[in-house]
């Protein structure tokens, strides 16, 4: 299996998540950070990675922005006063 620089990635044993900077052949360097904010890299066989699936897409086109504004946007609606001017809204 080849695999793309950015990619990321992960040992199929589990581990943490990877991001693939260089692919040759059957070899794979792969840059992490640590629990403690150390910077890895290492290169590592093909063969023991797995492909994941990043969650965050959405974050990079800037659509999780827009999607919660709509979601605020229809919550006001929701709560709109329908009582008419000078009456108080009894609850």
């Amino acid at each position: 299996m080849t695999f793309e620089p950015g990619e990321v990635v992960m040992l199929k044993s589990g581990g943490q998540l990877m991001t693939v900077v260089a692919s040759e052949d059957e070899d794979v360097d792969c840059v992490w950070i640590g629990d403690e904010g150390q910077f890895f890299r290492e290169n590592i066989p093909a063969a023991a990675l797995i492909a994941v699936k990043s969650d965050d897409s959405d974050v990079e086109d800037g659509d999780e922005d827009e999607d919660e504004d709509e979601i605020d946007e229809e919550d006001d609606s929701d709560e709109e006063d329908d009582t008419p001017k000078g009456e108080r809204k009894v609850a």
